[in-house]
Order: C-alpha cells, then sequence, then structure tokens
C-alpha cells in the first residue's frame, strides 16, 4: 500500500509537453496542488487543485515569481524546439533559479536526458542521441550547468529514450542504472518518478538515470 504523502504545492514548467502534461495528472492523482504554466490560456480542463498559469516566454521573471507564491517544488518538463538551435531549457532555469530562492523555494526536479555531460560516451545511444538532436542536448547541458550551480535542493534526472506506452509501475531508478541503444522508459513511469522525488526526495544534488 502506497504510504500517504504531505500534499504539495508544485509548479510545473513545460506543463503543455508529452512530459509535463503526465506531470500534471500524477501530481493531481496524488492529491497535490498544481500551478501549470502553459503558453496558452485553457490548455488544461478545469479540475480540482489545478491552477493554469499563461506563460508565453520562459524569459517572463514576473508571471512565473508569482506563480511561485507558496509553492513548494518546482519540476520542469521542458524540452525545448524539435530542430534548430534551441535554448528553451537554459532560459527558463536562469529565471527559475532566482525566482525560486526570491520565491523560498528550495526543491528542483527537472528532465534532461541521457547524455548530457559527463554521461555523454561513445557508446551507440550517445552517438545516436546527439546525431539526432544534438542541439536540444547542448541545451541541457547548458541548462544543468544552471540548476546545479544555484543552492537550492536540485535533481536532475536524466532518462534515455521516452515512449508514449502506458505506465508500468516497476520501473528502475539510479546513478549508475546501464544505458543502451534499446533502453527506454514510458513518459508517464518518469512523471511517476518525478512527482515522487518531490514527495519523497533520495536524490538530491544527483543525476539520477530510469529505465523500464
Amino acid at each position: 500500500m502506497r504510504q500517504t504523502v504531505a500534499h504539495k504545492r508544485v509548479v510545473v514548467l513545460g506543463a503543455t509537453g508529452a512530459t509535463g502534461r503526465l506531470v500534471v495528472s500524477t501530481a493531481l492523482r496524488h492529491g497535490h496542488h498544481v500551478t501549470a504554466l502553459a503558453c496558452r490560456p485553457g490548455s488544461f480542463a478545469p479540475a480540482p487543485g489545478l491552477r493554469e498559469v499563461e506563460w508565453r516566454d520562459v524569459r517572463d521573471a514576473a508571471t512565473l515569481s508569482t506563480a511561485l507564491t507558496g509553492a513548494d517544488a518546482v519540476i520542469s518538463a521542458l524540452g525545448g524546439a524539435a530542430r534548430g538551435p534551441t535554448s528553451v531549457c537554459t532560459d527558463a532555469m536562469a529565471v527559475a533559479v532566482p525566482a525560486m530562492r526570491s520565491a523560498g523555494t528550495a526543491r528542483l526536479v527537472v528532465v534532461s536526458a541521457h547524455g548530457v555531460a559527463e554521461s555523454r560516451d561513445r557508446s551507440p545511444f550517445s552517438l545516436a542521441v546527439w546525431a539526432a538532436v544534438g542541439e536540444r542536448m547542448r541545451d541541457k547541458e547548458a541548462m544543468e550547468s544552471r540548476v546545479t550551480s544555484a543552492p537550492l535542493r536540485w535533481t536532475v534526472v536524466r532518462p534515455p529514450r521516452l515512449t508514449d506506452a502506458s505506465a508500468t509501475g516497476t520501473y528502475r531508478t539510479a546513478v549508475d542504472l546501464p544505458v543502451h541503444l534499446w533502453t527506454s522508459v514510458p513518459r508517464a513511469d518518469l512523471a511517476d518518478f518525478l512527482v515522487r522525488e518531490v514527495e519523497d526526495p533520495h536524490h538530491v544534488h544527483a543525476f539520477p538515470r530510469i529505465a523500464r
């Protein structure tokens, strides 16, 4: 039986993305109060515990600062542009870190990717992901630098290939989990892990990996 956890006030960045929507629904299902930052108003159907805030520009510090009032944690599921140069994740953290410090919100959980920074190697996985989405990986690396230099209780999650399969509930996590070319994890499992790291942190100042 799942342990009862204290309800949190969670701000979700990238809430309208494929992973972000699952983070929002998972957090609500766990009984948390969620502030979903969305680039378009009306992106979510009204739900108990859900507040939607329009955030068209990730560099909009004023809107984010207001959204953080009373928040216990921030989960960032931002992914960046699909093609071409992108700095979405880095720009968001440039705003989020000082805003969190001002608001007194210390817990930050962000989605990065396996193959970033020291997890990049000459493995088929790293070579393939950098060949496919190198600009997004560079953005993730710059984002990580901003996060890890911040005086916050951060966790940087580095998933492998994400799928839209149903949640398994039996995923594995570890900072040294082997990742191969065929390794993947459902976004639903990733969302579950992100929310659980807010509820009961096990990887503060660490880079956990996750896989089926």
